[in-house]
């Protein structure tokens, strides 16, 4: 074993190190294509429409909900390695047919609203297993560091992939932003094709049952931690985590930015995930510090749209990352841990179908919003849902709603919680 500081303890193990490498290469692949996708949508393929951009990220999330009753089972009863592996290819041959419309000259609007839609399909059925896997990976004592560890992964991606989109789009085109994203997917295949399966730590299959989809609703229903948790990430889901509009359309319409400023501001928000989930790797998960996220998220956004110039709102959007990432790692630390293992799909598919499957309600409101009222006035409705997500979370803090019982918690977390 290699010895590491605390906040890197999970990457001293061979399984997650080779994991978390062929992740990092990915994210950065996935974040050039999200800029690129969004930059084609609001200024190759209309005319700035922040609605079309809302649209497309309605139908990229919307599978998140749409595909529940299949997507927790699929995670809680297939072979984890292998339900990966054909998602990941299939992301990857979605990545390189989107890239040659756009080389090609063919794309049109609603080739980008298909291939959202099918990446939102295949994203549905990745995303539970990709977090109950991380588990499998090093165990449950060491389950919070690695989560906050994959999301340092995810975001240190998020400051390189758009800042390279910006560069890749301005000197040959975006199409080719999506080829190399194509391309990146192998570097997460070959990490899977290459793990040690003496070093595993698998856990116990759900049974084939009639109903386990709705046993695993009864019994989220019967858990009030986890109802309180799942209306907040919706508040935030919903109507705060919809980045792609906040800042392409502050880009844009307000600070006039091209490609490389777009790309740059993304970059910026992405300083502050990394910071956040570097923070979660070093502590314990404890509901009182989603409260405080929330709270720091929702002035966050406000403070971002009243930025008077470009370099305020960088600054704020560094902020807004941090918060958001705090909130969201330690939601899927502690909806892990105090989850049975047969009940972790679906859980974790809940989780996300609560989180992403707002996006269709949320999405095309705030994108009506920064067309119709501005972009400062959507970053409003962002503020606002932190803020009612923090109400939400005192509320059940005063309730004692937020007491996970001892069924499936850590020693670790029972003593943060206290």
């Amino acid at each position: 074993m290699i010895r590491l500081p605390r906040v890197f303890r999970s990457l001293a193990g061979y399984n997650y190190r080779l994991w978390f490498g062929g992740a990092l290469v990915s994210n950065i692949g996935t974040w050039m294509q999200r800029t690129a996708q969004d930059w084609l949508v609001l200024t190759e393929l209309t005319h700035h429409s922040a609605s079309a951009v809302g649209i497309v990220m309605s139908l990229q999330f919307g599978p998140q909900l749409l595909l529940l009753p299949w997507t927790g089972l699929a995670a809680d009863r297939l072979n984890p390695r292998k339900l990966l592996l054909a998602t990941q290819a299939a992301q990857g041959l979605l990545a390189l047919g989107l890239g040659a419309l756009t080389i090609a000259g063919w794309v049109q609007l609603w080739h980008v609203y298909v291939f959202a839609f099918l990446f939102g399909c295949t994203t549905a059925f990745d995303a539970p297993v990709r977090q109950t896997f991380v588990g499998e990976l090093v165990g449950d004592a060491d389950l919070p560091n690695a989560v906050a560890l994959n999301s340092s992964s995810f975001n240190a991606a998020r400051m390189v992939g758009p800042a390279v989109a910006g560069l890749v789009i301005a000197a040959f085109g975006t199409g080719w932003a999506f080829v190399i994203n194509g391309v990146s997917f192998a570097a997460v295949m070959a990490s899977l094709l290459m793990l040690r399966a003496d070093q595993l730590h698998p856990t116990e299959r759900a049974p084939r049952s009639k109903g386990a989809f709705v046993e695993g609703l009864r019994y989220v229903a019967g858990r009030p931690d986890l109802k309180a948790i799942l209306w907040m990430l919706f508040l935030i889901g919903t109507f705060g985590l919809n980045f792609a509009i906040f800042i392409s359309t502050m880009a844009v319409k307000v600070f006039h930015a091209d490609a490389r400023g777009y790309g740059l501001l993304s970059s910026a928000m992405a300083l502050g995930t990394v910071s956040g989930s570097l923070i979660a790797a070093g502590r314990e998960p404890r509901f009182g510090s989603l409260v405080s996220a929330c709270f720091v998220f929702g002035v966050g956004c406000l403070l971002a749209g009243a930025a008077p110039n470009h370099w305020w709102f960088a600054l704020m959007l560094v902020v807004v990352g941090l918060a958001a990432l705090s909130f969201t790692n330690e939601t899927n630390s502690i909806m892990q841990l105090t989850t049975e293992p047969t009940m972790r799909g679906r859980v974790m598919a809940l989780r996300l179908g609560v989180a992403l499957g707002g996006t269709p309600i949320g999405a095309p409101l705030v994108g009506w919003v920064a067309d119709h009222l501005g972009p400062r006035w959507a970053l409003g409705v962002g503020g606002l849902s932190g803020l009612l997500a923090a109400a939400a979370g005192l509320w059940a803090m005063s309730r004692r709603m937020h007491r996970a019982p001892g069924l499936g918690l850590s020693p670790r977390l029972r003593r943060a919680q206290q």
